[in-house]
C-alpha cells in the first residue's frame, strides 16, 4: 500500500480521519508509524496530499489531513478496456491489476462464448469489486477509480453505445492469431486507446465483424491462446508502453 485513500465522509472539516480495520493494520504492522510520523494519502476520486499520524493504538489511528497535491480525477488515464466476462475468479483477479494499470473505463460485455451465469456472479456487484480497485489504487498511488458498466447485451453496446463512449479513440480488438501486432500508439493521433479483449475462446466471425465495423483495428499478442487476466495487463502494459514512448 503506497497510499493511503479515504473517502470524502471519512474526512472531517479540519482533516481529521480516524481509521480502523485494513489501513489501520497496515499502518501499524507494516509501516509502524507513531505520533507524528508522516504518511501519504489520497481522496477516493479527488486530490494528494500527506497527512500526520496524531494518534496510534489498538484503538486505531487518527490522521491530519493535507490534500495539496492535484489528485488524478481531473483527466481519465488514456486507455480504457473493453471485456467479455471471463470467469468469476478471473473476474476477481482482474479487478486490482486493472486499476492499478490505470484504466479510465471498464466496459464489461457479453458475447457468444460467454456463459450466461457468469452475469450472476458478485463480482459485478460494486460492493464486492470496488475494494479490489480501491487496492490496486493504493498500490499505484493514484486516486481515480475507473469507471465501470455492465453490458448484457452486445450488439447493441457495439452498434449504438461504443461510437459515443469511444469517438477519440485509437480503437483495437484483441483476437487470437489475429494478422497484426498492437500498433505504436506513440505515433497514432488519438489522445486515448480503448482494446476490446474477447472471451478465452476468442470472438466469433459475427461480433469481430461488429467491431471493425465500428472501427476496432484487429490486433494480437501472437498465435497462442491466453488466458483472459493474462492478455488483459500484457495488452494493457504494451499499450501504455507503446505511448510513452
Amino acid at each position: 500500500m503506497n497510499r493511503i485513500l479515504l473517502f470524502a465522509g471519512e474526512v472531517s472539516a479540519d482533516g481529521r480521519a480516524m481509521l480502523r480495520g485494513r489501513r489501520a493494520a497496515h499502518l501499524l504492522d507494516t509501516l509502524r508509524v507513531t505520533p507524528g510520523a508522516s504518511v501519504r494519502v489520497g481522496m477516493v476520486n479527488g486530490p494528494r496530499g500527506r497527512a500526520m499520524v496524531a494518534t496510534a493504538g489498538p484503538s486505531g489511528v487518527e490522521l491530519q489531513c493535507r490534500f495539496d497535491e492535484p489528485g488524478d480525477a481531473a483527466a481519465a488515464p488514456p486507455l480504457d478496456l473493453i471485456l467479455a466476462l471471463p470467469r468469476p475468479k478471473a473476474m476477481k483477479r482482474l479487478w486490482a491489476p486493472l486499476a492499478m494499470l490505470g484504466v479510465g473505463r471498464v466496459d464489461i460485455v457479453n458475447a457468444e462464448k460467454v456463459e450466461r451465469n457468469y452475469f450472476d456472479t458478485h463480482w459485478l456487484d460494486p460492493v464486492s469489486y470496488e475494494p479490489l480497485l480501491i487496492e490496486g489504487l493504493e498500490q499505484a498511488g493514484d486516486t481515480r477509480l475507473p469507471v465501470v458498466a455492465i453490458h448484457r447485451r452486445f450488439r447493441p453496446f457495439v452498434e449504438d453505445e461504443a461510437p459515443g463512449l469511444y469517438a477519440d479513440h485509437a480503437r483495437w480488438v484483441a483476437h487470437p492469431g489475429g494478422a497484426l501486432r498492437l500498433p505504436d500508439w506513440g505515433s497514432a493521433a488519438a489522445a486515448r486507446g480503448v482494446v476490446a479483449v474477447g472471451p478465452e475462446g476468442g470472438w466469433s466471425e459475427f461480433e469481430l465483424d461488429l467491431l471493425r465495423t465500428a472501427g476496432f483495428g484487429e490486433i494480437s499478442l501472437g498465435p497462442r491462446t491466453l488466458r483472459t487476466d493474462v492478455a488483459c495487463i500484457s495488452l494493457l502494459t504494451l499499450a501504455a508502453t507503446g505511448r510513452n514512448r
